[in-house]
C-alpha cells in the first residue's frame, strides 16, 4: 500500500506526529484504538471522516517504520 499519499507529517500539527490526510487524527491514535480491541468498523463509526483505506495506511506506515528501525539497528 502506498501510505505516503494518506499519511502526512506537518511540524505545527499534533507536535509533528504522523497524521491522516492532513487531519488532526494521528496514526498513533488509530493504532492505539486497534490495540485496545476496537474493530475497524467501530473506529469508522466514531470517526466518519476516516475510511477503511486510512486505517490500512496506518498499519502499513507502522509496519514500514518497524522494518526501517530493525534494518537500521543491524
Amino acid at each position: 500500500m502506498d501510505y505516503q499519499r494518506i499519511i502526512s507529517i506537518e511540524p505545527g500539527k499534533r507536535g509533528g506526529r504522523a497524521c491522516i490526510r492532513h487531519m488532526r487524527i494521528a496514526v498513533a491514535d488509530v493504532l492505539g484504538w486497534l490495540a485496545a480491541g476496537q474493530s475497524h468498523q467501530q473506529i469508522l463509526d466514531d470517526f466518519p471522516e476516516l475510511t477503511e483505506e486510512d486505517i490500512r495506511a496506518c498499519l502499513a506506515y507502522a509496519a514500514d517504520r518497524e522494518r526501517r528501525l530493525i534494518t537500521a539497528s543491524t
